[in-house]
């Protein structure tokens, strides 16, 4: 069950870095978040170089279905402003490059990087 769900998280992770277009400015590093899926156990997604400038609905927490991910971690070079809805809507948070862990009450479904 966990080698299943680990590889639906890498799988979602991979289609959502495919889909994002070559040509467009990517922010350098990584950017991770939990969620949990639908047996309550905790996963963790990695985005590498995600984009930048446009939003990014998060894999796994991409719906209000969805409970929503948390505990955001920017360890790339841009800031990262954090939404609360999707499509970048709702409460929003502003990550520091580099920073340090959100903690897990920082509730997200989208996410936004600063152009380079």
């Amino acid at each position: 069950m966990k080698l299943r769900s680990s590889l639906a998280v890498t799988l979602g992770a991979l289609a959502l870095t495919l889909s994002m277009s070559t040509s467009a400015l990517a922010a350098t590093g990584e950017f991770h978040y939990k969620f949990r899926d639908d047996s309550g156990q905790e996963l963790s997604v990695t985005l590498p170089d995600p984009r930048s400038g446009g939003c990014i609905n998060l894999y796994g927490v991409d719906s209000d279905d969805l409970p929503p991910g948390y505990a955001p971690h920017n360890q790339t070079d841009a800031r990262a402003t954090v939404y609360e809805g999707t499509n970048c809507e709702g409460n929003e948070w502003t990550l520091r490059p580099h920073g340090r862990p959100a903690s897990d009450r920082l509730l997200v479904r989208s996410v936004r990087f600063e152009d380079q």
